[in-house]
């Protein structure tokens, strides 16, 4: 049986915080929540102190856990209709300040890893306008509250500095949802795709010559040296290559294109350079593979909707047999076994 690999949660990136904090107060008037701050690698005193950075893997677990406690499995995208969006500080006000809200989205495209350098983003300019995050040193498979909690605040602070409601064209989301939740039609007002290649939001190219309600071109130069010397001296280390080829396997898994050749090439590499740095990390890409696969198959498993067939489709397996037979070989049951005993515990698990 495999070990969960819980060093993933533990080191860096870091992030401000911000979206921690604002679960702990949510969820501190309910419950106690200091247990759930240790089994997610945090500490009360790292929530209190709105100075401490904290790991985004941490921040990642905390919010899962919140969200089972609360029964609220939309607490990223809820979380953010109220955020305060001036808490982002310097990062709201070089994009509050900046002429247009295509200059804003490239000035959030570059300072963006002051906040969380977990999330890179792409500003993107051609047919229409788009942003796209990307994981980087951090599992995306698992998330889906810190994701939502970013596609809303960035629709929220468009709206916002803009002064307009503007609607996206559309959004891709790579995490799975059943169906579109009612809250989401409402507040986004577009098409929104989950199980997607990408995170992306997008809006009609138009967009990028609106004016902003606070532009100050003398303001924005002088943030825009304050947020090139805070960026340079948050330099990201470079993340585990095990994670960057989790991150490229996920969303090829239902496609069953999760071969080396096609993730080799997706990051750039050969597959024997591929496969030397995974073995310089103690890995393999096969392992890799089964690993990943065992992690969300009891991430799948949780949710009652699925039946064993589609879980077996979404992990690349194209017979369920085959998906019976590594879950036995993983935990010794049958998929269904394990979901009837209740043995599939909410991810992640404490270490």
């Amino acid at each position: 049986m495999h070990k969960l690999n819980d060093f993933r949660f533990n080191t860096i990136p870091t992030a401000t915080g911000w979206i921690a904090r604002a679960a702990f107060a949510r969820a501190s008037e309910q419950l106690d929540v200091e247990p759930l701050l240790k089994r997610a690698g945090l500490t009360i005193q790292q929530v209190k102190n709105l100075n401490a950075r904290i790991g985004v893997r941490n921040q990642i677990r905390f919010l899962d856990l919140i969200a089972h406690r609360l029964s609220d499995e939309f607490l990223g995208f809820r979380l953010a209709q109220e955020f305060e969006l001036r808490k982002l500080g310097l990062l709201y006000y070089v994009q509050a300040s900046s002429e247009t809200l295509g200059d804003a989205l490239q000035r959030v495209a570059r300072y963006g890893a002051i906040h969380n350098e977990g999330v890179t983003l792409t500003y993107r300019q051609a047919k229409d306008i788009s942003m796209i995050c990307k994981y980087v040193g951090v599992a995306r498979a698992f998330d889906r509250h810190q994701i939502e909690f970013l596609i809303a605040a960035f629709v929220r602070l468009c709206r916002q500095l803009t002064g307009r409601h503007l609607v996206p064209s559309r959004i891709k989301l790579m995490h799975r949802r059943t169906e579109v939740p009612f809250e989401f039609k409402a507040f986004f007002g577009c098409d929104i795709a989950f199980g997607s290649d990408i995170d992306e939001v997008a809006y009609d190219p138009a967009s990028a010559h609106l004016a902003l309600v606070g532009a100050d071109p003398y303001l924005n130069s002088l943030l825009v040296r304050y947020c090139d010397e805070a960026l340079s001296n948050r330099q990201t280390k470079s993340s585990a290559w095990r994670l960057s080829v989790e991150n490229a396997i996920a969303p090829l898994l239902p496609h069953g294109q999760a071969r080396i050749a096609e993730i080799s090439q997706r990051l750039g590499v050969s597959p024997r350079t591929l496969e030397r740095r995974l073995a310089a990390e103690g890995m393999t890409f096969s392992r890799v593979l089964d690993e990943l696969r065992f992690d969300l198959a009891k991430h799948y498993l949780r949710e009652r909707d699925l039946p064993i067939s589609e879980v077996a489709w979404l992990l690349g397996y194209r017979e369920t047999s085959a998906f019976n037979h590594a879950f036995k070989r993983w935990t010794g049951k049958t998929p269904t076994q394990a979901h009837s005993e209740g043995a599939v515990v909410p991810f992640p698990l404490a270490g």
